[in-house]
């Protein structure tokens, strides 16, 4: 997707790409959506609280965990992980696809986005219910 239609994204969701890696915990908890981001290794560094709600899993007890095999190990097939691994590769990554999360408690159906952030060196995880 070309940077200004990225952009025109987010923008929608309220949010630019400049900002996403300033903000603090506790405006990425005031996001709409929820909001995760990850470092090269899929290490969770931030989680916000939509987030924590949608999965019912506290962030306390997310971040800093393997988000492919302790968080959400329903991700870590080709359509996700792959992306996000070809991301890292490329140093560029803006993709957005439905997906399935079979949480334990509450499955979901949701639109996801994920977001290489060349500021970081990270990947933005961005999730919204169908």
């Amino acid at each position: 997707m070309p940077k200004d239609d990225a952009t025109s994204e987010l923008a929608i969701l309220g949010l630019s790409f400049k900002k996403i890696d300033s903000m603090t915990p506790e405006a990425l908890d005031k996001l709409p959506f929820g909001a995760i981001q990850l470092d090269e290794q899929g290490k969770v560094k931030a989680f916000n609280i939509y987030e924590s709600n949608l999965s019912h899993m506290p962030k306390s007890s997310v971040i800093g965990k393997d988000f492919f095999r302790d968080v959400a190990p329903c991700t870590d097939v080709k359509e996700f992980r792959g992306q996000f691994q070809q991301g890292f590769a490329d140093k560029h990554l803006h993709a957005k696809f439905n997906y399935h999360f079979a949480f334990k408690q509450k499955p979901r159906d949701v639109s996801v986005t994920l977001f290489y952030s060349s500021i970081t060196a990270t990947v933005w995880v961005f999730v919204q219910p169908r």
